[in-house]
């Protein structure tokens, strides 16, 4: 398939070929050697608290917090 520039510098890729949705991110690169870009769907930001959840570590192991205000440094 053959993708030209519009008179705004965008490129247009039909439905059919690539669907996506809006908000969909995409990390293009120029591949020399094939002298074409690569476009690569970025996974969307996962749900932090999953990711917390499946972590290793358990959070018990942290160090207790310091009730005390930070002193300041004397120069």
């Amino acid at each position: 398939m053959i993708v030209t520039l519009d008179s705004k510098r965008r490129l247009t890729v039909p439905v059919s070929v690539a669907p996506a949705s809006p908000g969909d991110a995409f990390e293009v690169t120029f591949d020399a050697d094939e002298d074409a870009f690569v476009f690569r769907r970025v996974a969307a930001k996962g749900d932090w608290l999953s990711v917390m959840k499946e972590c290793p570590v358990p959070m018990d192991d942290l160090p207790p917090r310091r009730r005390e205000f930070p002193r300041r440094r004397e120069p």
